[in-house]
């Protein structure tokens, strides 16, 4: 369904430590780097979609967050959802949710929510009961 997700930073070389860290626990790597672009991206796999960016804007003008904007990773566990959001506080991201149900959404949505150093707004989610 998606191609990619494109996220902003306004300091790419701090994006892309703390990326670095985050999705390692998802098996996501970094697979292109592009400095003088301004760009890093991310894949499970090289040249397979969907992919996930970070990059300073294009236009020049600051990054922003988006109000209402979540970019969700699926996790195969709950151990990996906790993993992940361990690996975001540890990596200078804050706290938006800890890892838990929210059977709001459905019965087995386990999922944190955390904001980047840039604020924005990232979550990783378990969609499976535990095994």
């Amino acid at each position: 369904m998606l191609s990619h997700v494109t996220i902003g930073t306004g300091d790419l070389p701090r994006a892309i430590a703390f990326y670095d860290r985050v999705l390692e626990p998802l098996g996501i790597r970094r697979m292109e780097t592009a400095m003088d672009h301004g760009l890093a991206g991310y894949f499970t796999e090289p040249e397979t979609t969907p992919n996930f960016w970070v990059m300073r804007p294009i236009d020049g003008r600051p990054a922003s967050v988006g109000n209402g904007v979540t970019v969700a990773f699926e996790a195969p566990d709950r151990a990996t959802v906790d993993a992940v959001h361990a690996a975001i506080l540890a990596a200078g991201g804050s706290d938006e949710g800890a890892p838990g149900l929210r059977v709001h959404y459905h019965a087995d949505f386990y999922g944190a929510y955390a904001r980047d150093p840039d604020g924005n707004k990232i979550c990783c989610v378990c969609h499976r009961p535990p095994a």
